[in-house]
């Protein structure tokens, strides 16, 4: 599904990514893991063309990011829901609203967004908090709300970047077993964190990232740093 080849990213003489090669298969859990700053969140803005290689090539199901119009980059990020550790939910609307308004922007028809975001919600957990505003949720609650704005689209890919770095452990742990239920229902997921404890629970694939270059890759890895 995707496939980095060589790649290098630097930022005003910072190299971010150097060297880069990784394949993610469909249907993958993979936990992407490093300290602040050693390139996660840069490796994760590529997959979705937030900004181009410098050198290198990647591809998401055949299409190469590197070369992709600025105006198809909308196409390519409806195949890709993305989580932030900020979460960026609209703070006047309720989480129905928050999930409904992702797909109004896009275009889809009012009977359709009806029908959709009640199923997403359930997905999450979160029905009987449809009708809460963002002031009245836990945190654990606003980053399942999150999550469910970013599954609106039924993405194939889903990139979550530090979804738990603002919770507590047991909220963190629910989120994380929410990728794991996502992912089990056929989703690709790559998360990105530094948190130990919750990559060694997850006991899938862990690539880890140091100075811009994977330094292991492991399937049912560890934390290693």
């Amino acid at each position: 599904m995707i496939k980095f080849d060589q790649v290098t990213k630097i930022y005003d003489n910072l190299t971010a990514l150097k060297n880069v090669s990784l394949e993610v298969h469909k249907g993958e859990f993979v936990s992407l893991v490093g300290q602040s700053g050693a390139g996660k969140s840069t490796l994760l803005s590529l997959i979705i063309g937030e900004d181009k290689p410098n050198s290198g090539r990647i591809f998401i199901d055949d299409i190469d990011v590197a070369q992709i119009r600025r105006s198809d980059i909308p196409y390519l990020r409806r195949k890709i829901g993305v989580v932030f550790q900020d979460i960026r939910l609209l703070p006047k609307r309720t989480a129905y609203e928050n999930v409904a308004f992702a797909l109004e922007v896009s275009g889809e028809k009012t009977h359709v967004i009806e029908k959709e975001v009640p199923k997403i919600l359930e997905m999450v957990g979160l029905v009987e908090r449809a009708h809460a505003f963002p002031h009245e949720m836990s945190g654990g609650e606003k980053q399942r709300v999150a999550i469910a704005r970013a599954l609106s689209h039924r993405p194939v890919l889903l990139l979550a970047d530090e979804p738990t770095g603002n919770l507590d452990a047991i909220n963190a742990a629910d989120i994380i077993d929410l990728l794991i239920k996502i992912n089990k229902a056929g989703t690709t997921v790559i998360l990105a964190t530094h948190a130990k404890e919750l990559v060694n629970s997850v006991k899938k694939r862990v690539v880890t990232i140091e100075k811009g270059q994977v330094i292991y890759d492991q399937q049912k890895g560890k934390y290693m740093l």
